[in-house]
């Protein structure tokens, strides 16, 4: 019971494609106002991706966080996105705030 299969025929292309044309860059880059160097010479992206790195960081971090205004937060970060810092309180820290972060 072999029937014969119909053949595929392909269909003519009228245009040449140009989908390739526009090209798109996503690099590793930081914005400039993220690469403001701390007082260790790091800049503050480097210091949190340090922190979340780190061999002792389980699920939580116990930070110093100075900010733009001046003022100083003690936190216990749990977690990070590409705006914000988490806090065990749910809180949303903004990345482009921060001035300075050390670990406690």
């Amino acid at each position: 019971m072999k029937k014969k299969l119909p053949g595929v025929f392909p269909g003519k292309v009228s245009s040449t494609a140009g989908n390739n044309i526009k090209i798109a860059y996503v690099g590793k880059e930081e914005p400039a106002e993220r690469m403001v160097e701390t007082s260790s010479g790091e800049n503050v992206n480097q210091k949190i991706n340090k922190i979340f790195n780190a061999n002792n960081y389980i699920y939580k971090a116990d930070v110093v966080i100075k900010l733009k205004d001046g003022s100083t937060l003690n936190k216990r970060i749990v977690g990070k996105n590409n705006l914000h810092l988490i806090t065990m309180e749910n809180e949303l820290i903004p990345v482009t705030d921060i001035v300075d972060i050390e670990r406690k």
